[in-house]
């Protein structure tokens, strides 16, 4: 139950962040707003991690495969692609795609044990489930 409720909390402040950070772009630019997203996402890490924490970050350097250290790149090409998505789109349209983009690319790193996890059968029920969210996609755009 901790996990869906963390799960939905993830969503709705992905979508807030979205508008916030494409309103910024609007008043400043596309690069000044996303590093600015970026530098304060490391001081919340930092404060977090001198509050709780207080591990090594030495242990970054013995971190297998070294693309599994990509993340904060990843999360700089998000920001990036969030904004000019919302931009364009809208909150909600871009939201929906990116959630069904979200959902097809985890399916296939599960299905094809990419990236160190486990690899799981192809489950027709999945596929359908995702072919019901596209359709329902063509529906709201209607």
């Amino acid at each position: 139950m901790w996990g869906i409720l963390v799960a939905v909390l993830s969503g709705l402040l992905m979508s807030v962040q979205g508008v916030f950070n494409t309103q910024v772009t609007k008043q400043t630019s596309l690069w000044v707003s996303s590093a600015f997203v970026q530098l304060t996402a490391l001081a919340v890490c930092l404060g977090a991690w001198a509050c709780k924490d207080r591990s090594s970050f030495g242990a970054l350097f013995s971190v297998r495969p070294w693309y599994m250290l990509l993340g904060g790149v990843l999360g700089a090409l998000i920001t990036v692609t969030v904004i000019h998505s919302v931009d364009s789109l809208g909150p909600a349209r871009s939201a929906m795609l990116i959630v069904i983009a979200q959902l097809a690319g985890a399916y296939l790193i599960e299905l094809f044990g990419l990236f160190g996890m486990e690899k799981q059968p192809l489950e027709w029920r999945r596929v359908m489930g995702l072919a019901v969210s596209i359709a329902g996609i063509v529906i709201f755009k209607l």
